[in-house]
């Protein structure tokens, strides 16, 4: 029997632009705090959603070492 994965709840197009959204407003010492809850109460998610994605895109780009969890 074959497991098909579920559906993903966001498209990829969502996904980039409020990373993008969030990383643009960490960058300035302004706007930095709150920023991910910020972006996810306009774009309609819950902040950990894309607070994982924003982490995700700091270990892709070389920013942050993944965690190692023991």
């Amino acid at each position: 029997m074959r497991v098909m994965a579920a559906p993903r709840k966001y498209p990829d197009e969502l996904r980039e632009r409020a990373t993008r959204m969030a990383v643009e407003l960490r960058q300035d010492p302004a706007t930095k705090q709150g920023a991910i809850a910020r972006v996810a109460e306009q774009l309609g998610m819950h902040p950990e959603t894309l607070r994982n994605w924003v982490r995700q895109a700091e270990i892709d780009g070389g920013t942050v070492k993944p965690r190692v969890v023991v």
